[in-house]
């Protein structure tokens, strides 16, 4: 019966996806490297009597059995699972030895120093090499950003301050951050009724009881993320928690306390979601800056001057897979049987293929992700129930019909975007 409602919960957008298996495992082309960006895994939302989302509802947030913003048990048994599949897939293609442990040559996890990050690498290690010892690298202290994932602003001059602001505005709308809220006030007004927000600490005590019109302000500093205060990043947290709730597994009349009736309603608050990513991380001008260091390391691990790892998995976050796409100018994607754009647990995996009649160089971007029924069910990964994949190109590197296209373009334009 879950399945059914699920199936009537999340939006199926048609698109034209490129499949090709063949690709994969035909002699005409051999795998020569793989660097696999991560999305962290399942995680609890941040929900206390005193956080931002504690402050917007008279409701009891639920509890769980995990602290605020660590991998869940469920979390770290999707990414094993992901973990498990990926190993076959590598096998598979002959970039791996399956009869033996991977060595530092073979194999490297590089991750971002919080705990779910940490945790995602760690389960998906297990699930890949089981009974192997696969060092997880994270160089910081825990519970401290790796400025390789920190997506923050370098420049403090106003002129980058001016471009970075104008930019925001320009992705939002054609009349800037204030022309979206107008766009989602629908959504906005929903989520006040589903919170019960005039009954909150935050109409209350602090009186501001309009949700659709909470103080908005563009946050442009150096050494902080970009931000943005007001109903976009409070409907975002809010809208964060309901997803994680669901992806966990918690019944329906659980999730929202009932009060989401139908898929109309959760796509709404979803989009507040889609939107604050894509305009705060995405907008070219913030993009290009906070990814910057994320962008040259992988161009440094596709160097054909230097030997590096055959399989580099990197773990970050939302944040830095929306700027990493926006400044490498990925064209428009959707996802099939997914209602984010950048779901838990989601990895870009960038492919280095060899044509074997010519010798060429190839590249192949594609986004290997967990269909929501597939993290909100459990599902175990492997060849027989993959996961969903599609082809993702870039702007200035054109693919051809299996989803290649020219290595050497692809670090013609990394090259000039690191310079």
């Amino acid at each position: 019966m879950k399945k059914i409602i699920l199936k009537g919960f999340v939006a199926l957008t048609a698109i034209l996806s490129f499949n090709v298996p063949a690709t994969e495992t035909e002699n005409d082309y051999t795998l020569e490297q793989v660097v696999v960006f991560s999305r962290h895994g399942l995680r609890a939302p941040l929900a206390s009597p005193n956080s931002t989302l504690g402050k917007v509802t008279p409701n009891q947030w639920p509890q769980w059995d995990t602290p605020a913003s660590y991998l869940t048990t469920h979390g770290g048994a999707l990414e094993s699972y992901f973990g498990h599949y990926f190993s076959q897939w590598l096998v598979d293609n002959k970039l791996l030895n399956e009869d033996r442990c991977p060595n530092d040559d073979d194999v490297y996890i590089y991750t971002n120093s919080l705990q779910r990050t940490i945790a995602t690498g760690q389960f998906f290690a297990v699930g890949a090499f089981p009974g192997c010892l696969v060092p997880i690298i994270h160089k910081e202290k825990l519970g401290t950003m790796d400025p390789l994932f920190f997506p923050v602003i370098d420049d403090n001059s106003s002129a980058f301050k001016q471009a970075a602001i104008n930019s925001i505005n320009q992705t939002a709308d054609t009349k800037g951050i204030e022309g979206l809220n107008e766009k989602l006030g629908k959504a906005y007004q929903n989520l006040s009724t589903i919170l019960n927000y005039p009954n909150s600490t935050n109409c209350i005590t602090h009186k501001q009881c309009d949700f659709a019109h909470l103080p908005t302000e563009l946050i442009i500093e150096k050494g902080k993320e970009p931000g943005i205060t007001g109903a976009l990043r409070t409907g975002t947290s809010i809208a964060d928690a309901f997803i994680l709730q669901y992806y966990e597994g918690s019944p329906l009349h659980d999730i929202a306390w009932g009060q989401i009736k139908d898929k109309q309603q959760f796509e709404q608050l979803v989009a507040i979601k889609e939107h604050y990513n894509s305009v705060l991380f995405g907008s070219p001008v913030v993009a290009k800056q906070v990814s910057a260091k994320l962008v040259d390391y992988i161009n440094h691990t596709f160097s054909e001057n230097e030997a590096h790892p055959k399989f580099t998995l990197l773990v970050g976050h939302d944040s830095n897979v929306a700027s990493l796409l926006s400044t490498i100018k990925i064209k428009h994607y959707t996802l099939p049987e997914q209602f984010e754009t950048t779901p838990i647990g989601g990895k870009i995996v960038f492919q280095k293929w060899r044509n074997n009649h010519n010798g060429k160089a190839l590249m192949k971007i594609e986004y290997f992700y967990q269909s929501t029924d597939q993290i909100r069910d459990l599902v175990q990964l492997n060849r027989q129930n993959p996961p969903h994949k599609v082809v993702l190109e870039m702007e200035n590197c054109p693919i051809n019909a299996n989803g290649f296209c020219s290595f050497s373009t692809f670090k013609q334009v990394l090259n000039h975007l690191t310079q």
